[in-house]
Parts: structure tokens; C-alpha cells; sequence
């Protein structure tokens, strides 16, 4: 060393450290937090003072079903506190309150433990029991202990007795749970064990520029540490948008820069808005129970909406020179409640309210539908919906509107392929090319006389549904939809503060 000043006061502090106590973690150095301490570390093994080991080692932490029994107590030690005399089985049972299950799992445990002496039907404590009675349960005691803990404890802290409760723990549903750990161990160099023990004087502020020194002039007498950007820091994460949310954002003010306008809908419709206006038929897969979620309690009021001409429409086309689904259309089909299965019911209900040319308008909102949980689909999930009405609008103009949007939000490569939908004729599927796949993203189409004519509408509907979540996937480049919905700080935390990344 050739001079006490190349040393900051954190490096001092861990060398003196070392020096006394040999081998240290960095959360064991005395006046700094771990991360000061491994800032400092990582300058001494740059110096050549210090040598960094990692290793893993395995600690215990607790698990929900140890909180549970932290909290309720264990089953056996209800039936203890129960138990005088000799008892009956059933009498038991009925004094603990516990159900047939609980009271087997307590059983059990208690005969397991040799606690208890089962003959004839009766039950009754064995001396080790009443030894047990007057002392605490070391399972709640090590729970105690591991709870206090949220990062766990060691196996090597354990006692012998301790990691015997920790393996009985083990067997109750993972009350307690192994977990490795990344444990950094810091040690002297040879060249460390050289620096003189005068270089090791604590000097406090040498390392900082302060308002102090530069009135007192004392900055021309200290030596301060060259900054390197290249070593560890601790990363500092400040409040941020969620990434669904500014992709749904970025949406959204494309589509009101694209001059259309938002309208919002609720979760509760009527099949009626929801199906049939659609010209969907009552006996459609899509209104099956295995699909849609339907809800208890009175019938949705149909008074004052175009019941009548839907129904028409449904039985013999009503006049729209279509020869309609040829059934009894069923009022009571049509009144059941449901949560919406798309959101092309709130721009159907817009053009229903306003029939008259132009229309442009969107959503971007939450749908419904029973779907098993997988890595592509969700239960809940959000759509993008749109409808364009005006004079001579044309299928060729709804695949230009796509490719725009697509265009806008960094996808080059759109095509578009044939579709079919009940409510759209001609229909497509939109598709994009994505690290050199086509994917599809949604369905459109132009909506069919039986839906527009019935409600007032005379020019063409130009119509889209677009999956927000599957939009994201590709944006993000995730491949399981759920890591959009869950609370992984890790993946926030380094997920961009987006401007969408253009496919390759």
C-alpha cells in the first residue's frame, strides 16, 4: 500500500473486521449495512486485499400450513389438553370440536408420539403424555422461532433436537420448507494480511465531496476514491407503470389518433345484447355452460329493446333477405344473465343508439369465459374492440385500418387470412410476423345485414376483436400469459419502461 488514503472508511472497516474475526460475511461487518459492506468488498478484491467465496448452504423457512399451526395450535395438542381419564373415542371426538379428519390427523400424531394408549374403544394418556401436557410443544416452539425469521434459518444453527422437529414438520403438509441459499464469504489475501495496521485508521468523510469541506477548504488535503462504474451498486427501482398497462395505454391513443372514440360497457348483459343481437343462434356452442358464465337471480328486462325484430330476424330473417336460423327464438333464453363473453356488445349497443353515419369508436376492456388456466389462456382477459361505420365502407378498408394499427404498434408484416364469425360476412384473421412466424392476434369482418338492419343501421360496419394479452406477449416476448398477472418483482423491476420493441 503506498498510502492510507487509497482505503475508503467502508474498506477499512472490513479489513479491520477480517483481521479480528478471520473469515466474515459481509452481513457480519460492524458500522455497515450488508450492501456498504459488499461495495467495499468488491473494491478490495480489486485491490487484490480480499477474496470473495460463494457458496450455498440449506435453511428452513416456514410454510402457510406452519403459519396455521403457529396460529390454531396442533390438532394432537387440543386432544391432549382434552383427554382425563380414560375416555371414549367418540366422546372425544365430540368434546374436541374438531371434524373427522382434524381429529384423525390429531390421533395419529398423538399415537405416533407413544402419547397416548388406545384399548377397547377408550383412550388415555401413557406417562409420556402427561410429561407432554406439562411442556411445551417443540414443533410450536421451532415454528416460533422460524417465523420470526422471514429469510429462514440455517440447518447448521439447528440443534440435533431442532432439525429432528424440523423432518416431523416436514411430514404436515411443508409446514417448514428447505430452501438454498447463495451465502458470500469473505476472507484476507495475503497482500490484506500485509496492509499495515496505521493504514486501518478510521477516517470518516474522506470519501465524500461535502458541503464542509469545500467551505473549509479541507478538500485539498484528502484523496478521494476514483468511481468506477463497473462495480457493485445496488440497484434502485422506482415506482413505474405495470407493462399491461402501458401497452394497454399505447393502445389506446393510437386508436384516438386514429380519430376513433372510446366507449365503455359492464361486465353484467343479457344474452340478448350479448348473443342475440349478434345473430348468434340460441343453441350455439358459445352460450353452453362449459363457455360462459352465467348468473343467478332475476331475468335481465327486455322492456323497450328491439325484441321483436331480433326475433324475426332469428326465426325467418325478419326481411333482411336472409332466411334466418329456422327455430322458435325463446324470450327466456334471451333474458338470462351473463358476464360478457366479448366486448363487441358495447359498440353493438353504440350503433344501436346512434344509426347514423359516421361511427368510429373502441374499447379496451375485461371479457368472461370459462377457459382452464393454461399458458395461453385465462378465464379473464381483455379485448380490444372496434367498429367503424360510414357511407361505402369496404372490406378492403378494414384490412388497411388493421395494418395501420399493427403498423403503429411496431408489427411491419400483417396479413390477413379467411375467418369465419356468426356475426361477420366476409370474415378474416389477422396475423403477424414475429421472430419469423406468423401469429394470429384476432378476428374482424363486416357485420352482416341480420345484425344491422334489425337495429336502424343502414351503411356498412366495419368490426375487429383483438386479444389485448396475446398483443402484450409478443411486445414483451413472454411465452405464459399468466406472467403478465403476476406479482414477479424481478420481471417488473426489469421490464423496459415501455416503448414497444419492434419484432426482429
Amino acid at each position: 500500500m503506498s498510502s492510507r488514503m487509497e482505503l475508503s472508511d467502508p474498506e477499512r472497516r472490513v479489513l479491520l473486521e477480517l483481521a479480528r474475526s478471520g473469515n466474515v460475511s459481509p452481513n457480519a461487518i460492524s458500522g455497515l449495512d450488508p450492501r456498504e459492506a459488499m461495495s467495499a468488498a468488491s473494491w478490495l478484491e480489486r485491490k487484490g486485499l480480499v477474496e470473495i467465496a460463494q457458496t450455498v448452504d440449506l435453511a428452513y423457512v416456514i410454510g402457510e400450513e406452519g403459519r396455521r399451526l403457529l396460529e390454531n395450535g396442533l390438532p394432537e395438542r387440543r386432544l391432549l389438553e382434552s383427554i382425563d381419564g380414560s375416555v371414549p373415542i367418540d366422546a372425544l371426538r365430540e368434546a374436541s370440536g374438531m371434524d373427522r379428519g382434524e381429529f384423525s390427523i390429531g390421533l395419529g400424531w398423538l399415537r405416533r408420539k407413544g402419547l397416548v394408549a388406545l384399548e377397547g374403544g377408550r383412550i388415555s394418556l401413557t406417562p409420556a403424555g402427561e410429561a407432554s401436557r406439562r411442556s411445551a410443544d417443540p414443533e410450536i416452539v421451532v415454528l416460533a422461532r422460524l417465523a420470526a425469521e422471514p429469510g429462514g434459518i440455517d440447518a447448521d444453527a439447528l440443534s440435533d433436537v431442532e432439525r429432528g422437529t424440523v423432518e416431523l414438520l416436514r411430514r404436515r403438509g411443508e409446514a417448514v420448507a428447505p430452501r438454498e441459499r447463495s451465502v458470500r464469504i469473505l476472507r484476507l489475501t495475503d497482500q490484506g494480511r500485509a496492509v499495515p495496521r496505521a493504514d486501518l485508521e478510521l477516517r470518516a468523510g474522506e470519501t465524500q465531496l461535502t458541503a464542509d469541506l469545500l467551505r473549509s477548504g479541507g478538500w485539498r488535503k484528502v484523496s478521494f476514491r476514483p468511481y468506477d462504474v463497473g462495480m457493485l451498486a445496488p440497484a434502485l427501482h422506482g415506482g413505474r407503470t405495470h407493462p399491461l398497462t402501458a401497452i394497454t395505454e399505447k393502445v389506446r391513443r393510437i386508436f384516438l389518433g386514429m380519430g376513433f372514440a372510446e366507449i365503455e360497457g359492464t361486465f353484467d348483459e343479457s344474452s340478448f345484447w350479448c348473443m342475440d343481437a349478434l345473430f348468434i343462434p340460441q343453441d350455439h356452442p358459445a352460450r353452453d355452460l362449459q363457455d360462459t358464465f352465467y348468473l343467478s337471480g332475476p331475468p335481465a328486462d327486455l322492456s323497450g329493446e328491439p325484441v321483436d325484430v331480433i326475433s324475426s330476424v332469428h326465426e325467418d330473417g325478419g326481411g333482411t333477405g336472409s332466411t334466418g336460423w329456422r327455430y322458435e327464438w325463446s324470450r327466456e333464453i334471451a333474458e338470462r344473465r351473463l358476464l360478457r363473453t366479448h366486448t363487441t356488445v358495447n359498440t353493438i349497443r353504440h350503433l344501436y343508439e346512434h344509426p347514423e353515419p359516421p361511427v368510429r369508436v373502441f374499447s379496451i376492456d375485461r371479457v368472461f369465459r370459462r377457459e382452464a388456466i393454461d399458458s395461453t389462456h385465462l378465464p379473464e382477459f381483455q379485448q380490444i374492440e372496434g367498429v367503424a361505420m360510414e357511407e361505402g365502407a369496404s372490406f378492403s378498408q378494414l384490412i388497411g385500418l388493421l395494418t395501420e394499427f399493427y403498423g403503429r404498434m411496431g408489427f411491419d408484416n400483417v396479413r390477413v387470412r379467411p375467418g369465419y364469425f356468426p356475426y361477420t360476412e366476409p370474415s378474416l384473421e389477422v396475423e403477424v410476423l414475429f421472430h419469423g412466424r406468423w401469429l394470429e392476434l384476432g378476428g374482424a369482418g363486416m357485420f352482416r345485414p341480420e345484425v344491422t338492419e334489425p337495429l336502424g343501421v343502414r351503411h356498412p360496419v366495419l368490426a375487429w376483436g383483438l386479444g389485448l394479452e396475446r398483443l402484450a406477449m409478443l411486445s414483451l416476448e413472454i411465452t405464459d400469459i399468466r406472467d403478465l398477472y403476476m406479482s414477479d418483482l424481478a420481471w417488473l423491476q426489469g421490464s423496459p419502461c415501455v416503448e414497444m420493441r419492434r419484432p426482429e
